[in-house]
C-alpha cells in the first residue's frame, strides 16, 4: 500500500540548538515562485497529451519525457537492483524526479534528481 504514495518523508525530531539558531533559507515567495515556474514547464510539456501533470504520465509518457543522463541511469540501476524495487516504484521515482528537474529548470533528469527522488522513496523498503 505504501508504494501507492509518491513521497515519504521522515522527519527527524530537532535538537535544542536547530530550533535556536535560525539560518535564512529560500523565502515562501521564491518556492511559489519556482512550483509556478514548475507547473508551466509541465502544463506546455502536457499540451496535448491530455494530462497535466507529471504524476499523471503513463509508461509512453515516462519514456518521452523522462530523459536521464549516463550517471543517473546508473544510479537508477543500482537503486532497483539494490533496494530491490517494484515496477511502480521505479515509474513513481523517475515522475518525482521529473519534478524535480523541473523545479530546477533542467531539460534532463541527472543524478542529484534521481537520488532525491529515490530518497523520498526510501520509506518504501523500511516498512517490509
Amino acid at each position: 500500500m505504501l508504494d501507492r504514495i509518491d513521497i515519504h518523508l521522515e522527519v527527524p525530531r530537532l535538537q535544542v540548538d536547530e530550533l535556536t539558531t535560525y539560518e535564512s533559507g529560500e523565502s515562501s515567495a521564491e518556492i511559489r515562485a519556482r512550483v509556478k515556474k514548475a507547473r508551466k514547464i509541465q502544463l506546455k510539456r502536457f499540451d496535448k497529451e491530455n494530462i497535466m501533470y507529471n504524476a499523471r504520465m503513463n509508461n509512453p509518457l515516462i519514456k518521452k519525457y523522462c530523459t536521464i543522463n549516463e550517471q543517473g541511469q546508473e544510479l537508477l540501476k543500482q537503486a532497483i537492483s539494490r533496494l530491490d524495487l517494484s515496477a511502480r516504484a521505479y515509474d513513481r521515482i523517475l515522475k518525482l524526479a521529473r519534478t524535480i528537474a523541473d523545479l530546477a529548470g533542467e531539460e534532463v533528469i541527472n543524478s542529484d534528481h534521481i537520488a532525491e527522488a529515490i530518497q523520498y522513496r526510501s520509506l518504501d523498503r523500511s516498512y517490509i
